[in-house]
């Protein structure tokens, strides 16, 4: 089962964002990524339709970001990203007539909307902020940054 990596991935590219002195390209980032810069552009162009990034244009240009990283939670990211699912699990649909699966499902559907909840109130109480400052502590322990970055 593919699991959807986006949120993960577009808190990287943001806390790059972050870290760097000025704009930065979205061949850069594809790099730190190890994606295409027209994956980069896509995402980010809907972010900037959020607020949350800018980008110029030109000799010198790039995205940068337009939000405050205390204001803005990983609940708010996931919403810029169209809310998609959160849990990879689902239901079995291939007999919707049968009682056995309806029961099951009925259950599933509850457990899945409870975790689902309980993720979407966690994703609220955690900043770019404070993902910035557990990167900047792990970079001054010493740890590897990420081998990919140019």
């Amino acid at each position: 089962m593919k699991r959807d990596s986006r949120l993960s991935g577009v808190l990287h590219v943001l806390l790059h964002m972050a870290d760097a002195d000025g704009p930065v390209t979205s061949e850069a980032l594809a790099g730190m990524m190890q994606t295409n810069p027209v994956v980069i552009r896509r995402i980010l162009g809907g972010l900037r339709k959020q607020g949350l990034v800018q980008s110029e244009k030109g000799h010198g240009g790039g995205w940068r970001l337009a939000c405050d990283l205390d204001q803005v939670t990983l609940y708010d990211i996931h919403v810029a990203l169209g809310a998609p699912d959160v849990l990879a699990l689902g239901h079995r649909t291939e007999s919707p007539g049968c009682l056995v699966e309806q029961a099951v499902n009925a259950a599933m559907s509850d457990a899945f909307s409870e975790a689902e909840a309980l993720l979407l109130d966690r994703f609220r109480t955690i900043t770019l902020a404070a993902l910035s400052r557990d990167f900047r502590l792990r970079r001054k322990s010493g740890e590897r940054e990420c081998d990919n970055r140019k």
